[in-house]
């Protein structure tokens, strides 16, 4: 019987990150959904079926860490791990200490983003 792949949200407001992002989730045996904002995804009625959320600390409109805040406050909210252009050290310290699974430069190898993936996932 054909193993489930298992549901992984991508939070990015730039098409081609979230294209690039879905193809190695993909090759990684996971199922990729991309949302083009905070707002699009925290509006998705479908949204608690994902079993770990990759978002861009930068977004249009709500950032990355206000929504971390808000999917915090929501009851089994799925792990989320933050991707950035721009690693700013106050930024990481404030998603760490909120409790994020991982946070990673988008020029961070693909391999470390879907091992804290997997890691999440299955912690």
């Amino acid at each position: 019987m054909p193993r489930m792949a298992i549901p992984v949200a991508i939070i990015d407001d730039d098409a081609s990150v979230c294209r690039s992002l879905s193809r190695l989730l993909r090759l990684a045996g996971f199922e990729p959904r991309a949302f083009h904002s905070a707002e699009a995804f925290l509006g998705d009625c479908n949204r608690g079926g994902f079993r770990c959320l990759l978002v861009d600390v930068q977004l249009n409109g709500m950032s990355g860490i206000e929504m971390q805040r808000t999917w915090n406050a929501q009851p089994g909210h799925a792990p989320l791990i933050f991707i950035t252009a721009y690693d700013e050290p106050q930024v990481r310290a404030e998603a760490l200490q909120a409790g994020c699974a991982g946070f990673f430069s988008k020029t961070d190898s693909g391999a470390q983003i879907v091992d804290a993936i997997r890691a999440a996932v299955w912690s």
